[in-house]
């Protein structure tokens, strides 16, 4: 074992090989490295392949001796001043780095199929070779600096892979708009470390624990700057892992590729907020007022990412917003020190979110062999419906990971996900009702991205496409625009589809009228199919796409029971717990592993009926074709035209603004601070070309109309000339002693 674990070093470098040969090839052999990209992309599978079976190898070492290993050498020596670098294997790295090469590989698999048409094909896997070793680099790391070195590669791999189309300019905003954002976040996280490191003198993990604590317990230390140290360091986690107020560059950031958002947006680099956190529990504990500041803000983004994805239209940005509630739920198991509940759910989301960004890719995809290549159409989803009959894999697998989403049993996210809720109640009443109620809302959007995709019969695949001119079809949207105009008597006919920049200064209030509508709940939209040569219905993705959605089906439906106690003795009676032991003994936190299997049942209950609620209301409300439309008439006829109908439609108007503006906030930083930003930066470019630049010029201008006038003066005697001079210097001699004196 001992021998195993002196090799840890190597598992950030076995992926980095691929993204130099792949550049040098570039730059020597631009020919033949092209002709032979397929080739590339095996050796980036069978790399990271080798790290993942290095990985489970130490992981099973760890659960079977509950061990941590950790190896510095010293690099910069310098009087007091030691920095020293090294790497650590404990349960938290063993766990991230399974996450991270299980999802790359899939991830890996999926894009040789995806992006096989790209033209920068082989620039996509160096890439996300280089992101995988960055990503490496940080879960191994054994000190700050080491951590902090690897958090600014995973910036820049984001940055290149968000930014990938980058000849799109709504890409090149969005990977702007992520770089922008982390940076603020990570400049924080640099002035916590410095901070920690003036109190402690170390970056070391364990030193900085132990000197911490022991100046905390002597009362040795600033209450006021270690917090704010804290809370700087915390800062870089929030802007990392898309935590309010920091979150506003995820859902932008799903312009990049697919995969991309599979890999670093669902199930990796967002998850390094997570993971930082996690690994400075023991520095936080002992700061309350940090561990309480973790858990609110955690509570305010499990609410508001669940409420953003209420409206959205596009299926990867309500994905994202999906995340971003889901990473909100595990920063709250952390404030409330729930570090197993927080790496279960960190365990069974990742893989939950992978499948269902790889199911949306393949969504896209299918749509893309209809339209053509289209954002704004291929991941709308008020352009889907009736895809089951034709991508049946991928509706199935979209289907498990929906469900585990919502929370329904045995599925992976229901274990983890539970435990975060139960331990809510222990915690506060309040947060625990917030948390419950997301809960319902997850259920709710979740069911509502499958129904309108999958569901349904008339839908943008042109199934009737053939000898027509046009093809009307239709999408119940709860928050869309109605319209009174029939189309053959069944299907009313509404405005144009919406279509808005995300970086755009405007808001989209819906419009004020929908309360007179007769059926105010319903988007029904039509198009014209211009392109002649589209097929007539999408087709199911390729093997090699299909191949990622199954396996990560399978650890969707079983992975959840590794934290599952299958008896009552309470001594490791689940792998996660066995797992854990190490870091849980140096939290001085106690593992409860014993289950009271009538309690579990009854809060089971309670948990999934919240979850089934919101699947009852989305299918009530989206669940097509024609009993949708029988309830929004029977919730018209009850609520009539009076008062109660005019306050609906003010509670409907109120949420679908909210959450389709993405709750103003977007736009409350765009007016703010890019607009304060870009002022100032007016008001100084008029203070230097008015004034500085205007007094410099005035300068000259005066001497300029002195040198004219003076010039008419001389008359080319000398005797003048010397006249003048002594008459100018006798006056300015009197002027000097009169002011002396």
């Amino acid at each position: 074992m001992q021998q195993t674990y002196q090799y840890g070093w190597i598992i950030p470098f076995i992926p980095l090989p691929i993204p130099i040969l792949i550049g040098v090839g570039l730059l020597l052999f631009p020919t033949a490295t092209k002709k032979l990209r397929r080739m590339w992309s095996f050796q980036s599978v069978l790399l990271l392949t080798i790290v993942m079976i290095f990985s489970i190898n130490l992981s099973i070492q760890q659960i079977n001796s509950n061990s941590i290993y950790q190896y510095v050498w010293s690099w910069i020596i310098n009087n007091n001043f030691s920095l020293e670098f090294g790497y650590l294997i404990d349960p938290l790295t063993s766990i991230m780095s399974i996450l991270i090469t299980t999802v790359g590989i899939m991830v890996l698999i999926y894009s040789d199929n995806y992006m096989t048409h790209d033209q920068a094909y082989l620039r996509f896997f160096a890439y996300m070779s280089f992101f995988s070793t960055s990503m490496l680099g940080l879960v191994t790391s054994s000190n700050l600096i080491q951590i902090y070195i690897f958090w600014e590669l995973v910036g820049m791999c984001s940055y290149l892979l968000i930014g990938f189309w980058f000849t799109r300019p709504l890409v090149a905003n969005a990977c702007q708009k992520a770089f922008v954002t982390n940076r603020i976040g990570d400049f924080g996280l640099l002035l916590g470390i410095l901070g920690f490191y003036w109190i402690t003198g170390s970056f070391e993990f364990r030193d900085l624990f132990e000197i911490f604590n022991n100046l905390i317990y002597n009362n040795e230390v600033n209450s006021f700057f270690f917090t704010l140290c804290a809370g700087l360091v915390f800062a870089g986690a929030v802007a990392k892992s898309a935590q309010f107020p920091l979150h506003v560059w995820l859902p932008d950031a799903m312009e990049g590729p697919t995969p991309i958002s599979a890999l670093i947006h669902a199930a990796t680099m967002v998850a390094a907020g997570i993971f930082l956190v996690a690994r400075l529990v023991p520095l936080f504990l002992v700061i309350p007022y940090i561990m309480n500041f973790i858990s609110l803000i955690g509570i305010i983004t499990v609410l508001l990412g669940a409420t953003l994805a209420l409206a959205q239209k596009d299926i990867k940005r309500v994905l994202a917003f999906s995340t971003m509630s889901q990473l909100g739920y595990m920063m709250l198991a952390l404030g409330m020190g729930s570090y197993r509940s927080a790496l279960f759910h960190l365990i069974t989301h990742a893989y939950s979110k992978a499948l269902l960004f790889l199911g949306s890719g393949s969504v896209i995809h299918s749509m893309e062999t209809v339209v053509g290549y289209s954002p704004y159409k291929s991941q709308n989803m008020v352009l889907m419906g009736g895809l089951t009959k034709h991508i049946p894999i991928t509706k199935n697998t979209f289907l498990v990971g929906t469900l585990s989403l919502c929370g329904i049993p045995p599925l992976a996210c229901f274990w983890s996900k539970d435990e975060i809720l139960n331990d809510s109640w222990l915690y506060s009443t309040f947060f625990a009702i917030i948390a419950w109620a997301t809960a319902g809302l997850t259920a709710f959007y979740m069911f509502r991205i499958y129904l309108l995709t999958f569901e349904g019969h008339l839908s943008v695949h042109f199934q009737n496409y053939i000898g027509k001119e046009k093809v009307f079809f239709y999408s119940i949207s709860l928050w869309g625009k109605g319209a009174s105009k029939k189309i053959n008597n069944n299907f009313p006919l509404a405005n144009n589809i919406e279509s808005s920049s995300f970086f755009s200064k405007k808001t989209y209030p819906i419009d004020g009228n929908t309360r007179n509508v007769i059926r105010p709940f319903i988007t029904i939209t039509h198009f014209e199919n211009k392109n002649k040569g589209a097929d007539s219905s999408p087709y199911e993705s390729d093997n090699t796409m299909l191949f990622p959605l199954l396996i990560l089906g399978l650890f969707t439906l079983f992975i959840g029971s590794i934290g599952i106690p299958f008896n009552q003795e309470g001594i490791d009676s689940d792998i996660l717990s066995r797992w854990l032991t190490p870091s849980i003994n140096l939290l001085h936190q106690k593992l409860n592993n014993s289950m009271d299997w009538y309690e579990f049942c009854k809060d089971t209950i309670f948990s999934v009926s919240i979850a089934y609620l919101g699947i009852f209301i989305a299918s009530f409300l989206y669940k097509p074709p024609y009993s949708s439309l029988k309830n929004f008439d029977l919730i018209n006829s009850i609520l009539k035209r009076g008062p109660k109908r005019i306050l609906w439609d003010k509670i409907i108007n109120g949420v679908y603004n909210w959450s389709y503006n993405r709750a103003y906030i977007d736009s409350f930083y765009t007016r703010s601070f890019t607009g304060g930003i870009r002022g100032f930066a007016k008001l100084t470019h008029f203070f230097d070309r008015q004034i500085i630049d205007g007094i410099t010029n005035s300068v000259g201008v005066i001497n300029f109309f002195i040198g004219e006038a003076v010039k008419y003066i001389g008359g080319g005697r000398i005797s003048s000339y010397l006249f003048f001079y002594l008459t100018y210097v006798s006056i300015f001699l009197f002027i000097y002693f009169n002011i002396q004196i």
